[in-house]
């Protein structure tokens, strides 16, 4: 028989800053995008916001994150913390 080999997929790795950690092991993260404005050509900032697994309660309001994605952990939790690239200061 011959051997398969599966090719896996990269996750999606998106960059942000957290704006809510009230949450046990959960965070919320704004990720900033610029888009055109289709009649103006203006650059908009655009931001979506996701909620993320945080199993350490590491971090704080205002840090810079990288999330990526998972299967879902909750209802509305379908990203991970992958790592702090930037404490905020206090």
């Amino acid at each position: 028989m011959e051997q398969q080999t599966t090719k896996r997929q990269t996750k999606t790795t998106r960059r942000g800053r957290v704006v809510s950690n009230s949450m046990e092991k959960s965070i919320v993260v704004a990720v900033d995008r610029l888009v055109m404005h289709p009649l103006y050509r203006k650059t908009i900032r655009r931001t979506s916001k996701f909620m993320a697994h945080d199993e350490q309660n590491q971090c704080q309001v205002g840090d810079k994150v990288v999330i990526e994605e998972t299967r879902p952990l909750s209802k509305r939790k379908r990203w991970r913390l992958k790592e702090v690239l930037d404490k905020a200061e206090v």
